[in-house]
């Protein structure tokens, strides 16, 4: 069965989207799942939040385009079963360059197919761009699952109605019609204040059971460890930040009806 596939997007920057692929990602593989992370943002926050230089050439960039096979882009990190695409600044090119190109929106679908089809990650978690652009664009269309941090602010449910219109022109036009919501996540909840309750409020009663029961602190110790390049479980295991990821990471496991990993916890 081939691997399933998660994208991780809000079009709105500043929600904890790369917290949560990089923190996401490091939970799932502690636990013992064998996980590919792909850094799609030219921004490569995912990649050097788990401690990896952004290096020139190592971006799906080139697989994207036809010239190089994905899966030699894979390269391994610092933490048991996790490993990565990285991203680089100039997948920024990839946006006019696939505009060009025919079946412009399904080549990541095409890139990632012999990955996917050899099972050799239990599941592949794919860091969007900030934007609904041709990359993202390209994620939803290979993606089975789409997974929206939301953070506890004011403005949240702006940032995901124009997801799930997409979500749906995508499935309609037989882009992708098995594309569907994993859930939306809460982050920077800050539980002092009464705005991050009615904004979570609001949301669960929006979204229902859409919404994941673990929300998200605002932390320092979270916003620190991408400059140690470690997932939070890594830097502060002890922490809230950690606590919060770990938890989401089995709830993202059984909505996904991920089998018990094979291999041991550490």
């Amino acid at each position: 069965m081939p691997t399933t596939v998660t994208a991780i997007a809000n079009q709105k920057g500043g929600v904890g989207k790369t917290t949560t692929s990089v923190n996401l990602a490091a939970c799932l593989a502690a636990i013992g799942y064998k996980v590919l992370l792909v850094d799609f943002d030219p921004q490569a926050n995912a990649t050097s939040g788990l401690g990896l230089e952004k290096a020139e050439g190592a971006s799906a960039y080139r697989a994207l385009l036809g010239e190089e096979p994905m899966a030699g882009k894979i390269q391994s990190t610092a933490f048991d079963r996790l490993e990565i695409i990285p991203s680089e600044p100039d997948m920024c090119g990839a946006e006019i360059e696939l505009s060009r190109l025919d079946n412009h929106l399904l080549r990541l679908r095409q890139a990632l197919e012999p990955i996917r089809e050899s099972a050799r990650f239990d599941l592949i978690l794919i860091d969007c761009p900030p934007s609904l652009g041709i990359l993202t664009l390209n994620v939803f269309a290979a993606a089975d699952w789409l997974l929206v941090p939301l953070q506890s602010e004011y403005y949240a449910l702006e940032g995901i109605s124009m997801i799930t219109r997409v979500l749906t022109q995508l499935r309609e036009t037989g882009v992708n019609p098995r594309l569907e919501l994993l859930g939306v996540v809460m982050t920077m909840f800050d539980g002092r204040t009464k705005l991050s309750q009615q904004v979570v409020g609001e949301v669960r009663q929006h979204f229902g059971h859409a919404v994941f029961e673990t929300v998200i602190p605002r932390t320092t110790r979270l916003a620190e460890a991408p400059s140690f390049g470690k997932p939070i479980i890594y830097y502060d295991k002890y922490s809230a930040g950690a606590a919060a990821y770990e938890v989401l990471a089995q709830e993202v496991a059984t909505r996904l009806k991920l089998q018990a990993p094979q291999a041991p916890a550490n």
